[in-house]
């Protein structure tokens, strides 16, 4: 994997902190996400379009109940690492008084991102405290794909409810995490810090001129319709273009009489033809001189290109194209989740007719649009950011937070992911081994929280009223320990000195607003 060195901004720690021996191994790594505003723009956008379809869609990182191990018991030793540590939460969200219940935190959220087999996933995470204000901490493993790289697409949406973004969507700039999980995937390491951009919000669309639309810097598209007109209407609207027929349709419902252009009874109909005829067609009907004539590959829904597919049409039929593959507006096909990558392509060929009495007259035109965004600030100042505590004793009290979603390994689901869920009790005493995941020293709590609550936080000297605490670790592995096919006790990787070296590197990384203060797409 390339390994990329940040700039950071140094102000503030000492040289002694950011030397280290020469042969010594790197704690730490960073992988770029979508450093540069316009492409974090396209990121927030794909899980954004059509009213956040593609955040519905998405499923939690998924546990096989195979992977619902149980733990062993290790040492009753604390691991000794150093001194602790604290960084004090920002952005009370005060209630106005006292309360019974529990009040979740503002910061809470969902990652969102897509694997490698195109599925789009999700995980729980915490917005948390840092240089910039601008920091997410969750489950390394809901930022990198088996220790190896990082998903794409990859956002966090704090406060998500229902495919809703109330707080903007905020996509990843960098991400930082642990040697030892990059390289070998040792979940002792199960952490992660992402380095996001101001969040923002589409908020509305305006038809303008195509001077405008040329002259836009944010998103934009074209719109092209069909019009039926009267045969009065299709004469008025060529002998405004002076007599020219683009933009044009006739339809003819009896056997139409061929012409040539130079006829004045002519109007161009064009003939939809195979891939073979299209191929044997002569150059000339071919090419298209403004006339809607020529191939026309029809960017198409899933369920549209199965069912055309299955037609048995003579036509060419659908053809599935490359994730990346631009439609007419200069839109990535795969950054368009109500389409996806599939199309089905048309073949054309010209041919002017004398229209028969019931023809059928259509007019083309064309409209052009902007979508309107607003920046929604750094994540910090949205909705504040946890503490963060390392090389704290064990067997504190915690609160821990997250979207649970996977049913237990016996089929129960009492859980949607809809809404996120808590578990509160002390920490275990004794540190506990997982072999199969090369964990020797994690932390455990009993919880019956599942799958989708991975990489939420454990807070501790969580504040009711405040609604923040410290981050002291993140939801990594579910457990059976009594053998009944439930998950009873999770476990996150212990917060020692190595996860503050993670995260000071981090909270050093700067990021960028995506839009400007009238909704164009900054560079």
């Amino acid at each position: 994997m390339k390994r990329l060195l940040i700039p950071l901004a140094a102000a503030g720690l000492t040289a002694a902190a950011l030397a280290a021996p020469a042969a010594a191994a790197p704690s730490w790594v960073t992988d770029p996400l979508a450093p540069k505003p316009a492409d974090a723009y396209s990121t927030a956008k794909f899980w954004l379009n059509a009213n956040g379809a593609a955040l519905r869609k998405a499923t939690q990182y998924h546990w096989d109940s195979k992977d619902v191990t149980k733990l062993v018991k290790v040492s009753a030793d604390q691991p000794d690492d150093g001194k602790p540590g604290i960084v004090a939460p920002t952005g009370a969200a005060k209630t106005g008084g006292k309360v019974k219940n529990v009040n979740l935190p503002r910061t809470i959220g969902k990652v969102f991102f897509v694997d490698r087999k195109g599925e789009y996933r999700w995980c729980s995470a915490t917005s948390i405290q840092s240089r910039h204000r601008n920091l997410v901490a969750t489950a390394g493993h809901c930022v990198y794909e088996h220790g190896r790289d990082v998903f794409a697409k990859w956002v966090f949406v704090p406060g998500y409810y229902q495919g809703k973004a109330p707080f903007g969507v905020f996509s990843g700039a960098y991400a930082f995490t642990s040697y030892d999980l990059d390289t070998y995937d040792d979940y002792d390491a199960d952490f992660a810090f992402v380095a996001v951009h101001n969040g923002f919000t589409l908020t509305s669309s305006r038809k303008v001129t195509k001077g405008e639309f040329l002259a836009w810097g944010g998103d934009k598209w074209v719109d092209e319709q069909k019009h039926k007109v009267t045969k009065d209407e299709y004469d008025a609207h060529i002998k405004a273009q002076g007599g020219s027929k683009n933009g044009t349709e006739v339809v003819s419902n009896v056997e139409p009489t061929l012409t040539n252009p130079d006829d004045p009874r002519g109007a161009y109909s064009p003939l939809e033809v195979d891939e073979s005829a299209y191929g044997s067609a002569a150059e000339e009907t071919k090419v298209a001189n403004g006339a809607k004539a020529g191939t026309k590959t029809e960017l198409v829904t899933k369920a549209e290109f199965d069912a055309y597919k299955g037609k048995g049409t003579k036509l060419s039929g659908p053809q599935v194209v490359a994730n990346g593959t631009k439609d007419k507006d200069g839109r990535a096909v795969a950054d368009d989740p109500a389409n996806g990558p599939w199309a089905i392509k048309h073949y054309f060929i010209k041919q002017w007719i004398i229209p028969g009495k019931d023809a059928e007259y259509y007019v083309w035109s064309t409209s052009y649009f902007i979508g309107m965004a607003k920046d929604a600030g750094k994540l910090g100042d949205a909705v504040g950011g946890q503490g963060i505590a390392w090389n704290q004793p064990t067997g504190q009290p915690v609160f821990v937070f997250g979207y649970p979603s996977d049913p237990h390994p016996d089929g129960d689901k009492p859980y949607t992911g809809v809404t996120p869920k808590y578990c509160y009790g002390k920490t275990g005493t004794k540190t506990y081994q997982v072999n199969s995941f090369r964990v020797e020293t994690h932390q455990a709590l009993k919880c019956s929280l599942t799958g989708g609550s991975d990489g939420g936080p454990w807070l501790l000297k969580y504040n009711n009223s405040k609604r923040l605490g410290y981050v002291n670790g993140v939801t990594s592995l579910f457990h059976d320990q009594d053998g009944n096919d439930r998950v009873d006790m999770i476990s996150s990787a212990y917060f020692d000195g190595e996860t503050a070296d993670v995260y000071n590197k981090a909270q050093y990384a700067e990021t960028k607003a995506v839009v400007g203060p009238k909704g164009e797409i900054l560079q």
